[in-house]
């Protein structure tokens, strides 16, 4: 599905809309240049998830863990990686069996991919964001 975003405010909902919506554990693989929106998406998708904490970007810590939510969430930010080592090192694979792994910056590292997946593409087109939400 495509939306088309205009506010900080409208990306937060659709973040929200859609954490609403999820049960169970996965992959959300967020994909999008610096500024797109993807921090936003984040923090509406916590929301919708019954997250209370305030939920920050995991650049410099690699993930957040919130756990407050109806379901487990793993927030990762891949931006400062350099190899999957890093990762799996981290401890990728015994978070994938807790709850949902919301990563940021995903296409940098798509062979960590997991089987429950949904690809959500942020675009930036004038001032406006084009986002594509595919479930696999």
């Amino acid at each position: 599905m495509q939306y088309k975003v205009s506010t900080v405010e409208e990306m937060f909902q659709l973040g929200f809309s859609f954490g609403e919506s999820c049960n169970g554990l996965g992959m959300v693989a967020l994909i999008g240049t610096m500024g797109a929106g993807k921090t936003h998406f984040s923090k509406g998708f916590a929301s919708g998830l019954g997250i209370q904490e305030e939920v920050t970007s995991p650049t410099f810590s690699l993930v957040q863990e919130y756990r407050s939510g109806r379901v487990p969430l793993f927030h990762f930010d891949w931006h400062r990686i350099k190899t999957m080592n890093e990762i799996l090192d981290f401890g990728w694979d015994e978070y994938s069996d807790e709850g949902i792994l919301l990563v940021e910056w995903a296409d940098l590292f798509p062979q960590l991919w997991l089987d429950h997946l949904t690809i959500i593409t942020i675009n930036i087109l004038g001032n406006q964001r084009i986002v594509d939400i595919n479930k696999h």
